[in-house]
């Protein structure tokens, strides 16, 4: 499985972004997906996690109300809507997934994943 992460940025604290997190695959799902992040000197953070059938999505409660995570497994692609961003937001964000867990599983943990993406910037001036 091989991920690619994009849409990050530098954007003013209370505006949006989104990102785009596409995945290719040789076998077919269920794939749960999940956004993390990192900033220096920090472990990474567990965000927003998706899963396959898209039923069940699980968030930080720091980012409850804010994002928004969903997907399009036609595309094989998940998105995370970022609203009323803020400076603590700023961070590169990490898409990650894994294979084999029941069809509404939205895992949290970063063990809980096996393949990552190269992360993405984003950053929120104040």
């Amino acid at each position: 499985v091989q991920l690619q992460a994009s849409g990050g940025g530098l954007v003013q604290a209370g505006n949006s972004l989104r990102l785009s997190c596409t995945y290719t695959v040789r076998t077919p799902g269920p794939y749960a997906v999940g956004w993390f992040r990192q900033t220096p000197g920090k472990e990474r953070e567990f965000v927003a996690a998706i899963s396959w059938s898209g039923n069940t999505r699980n968030y930080v409660d720091s980012v409850k109300g804010r994002f928004d995570i969903s997907r399009n497994n036609a595309r094989n692609t998940v998105y995370l809507q970022m609203n009323s961003l803020k400076p603590e937001d700023t961070a590169v964000y990490f898409c990650a997934a894994v294979w084999g867990l029941l069809s509404t599983a939205a895992p949290a943990k970063v063990t809980d994943y096996n393949y990552w993406g190269q992360g993405t910037l984003v950053t929120v001036s104040s």
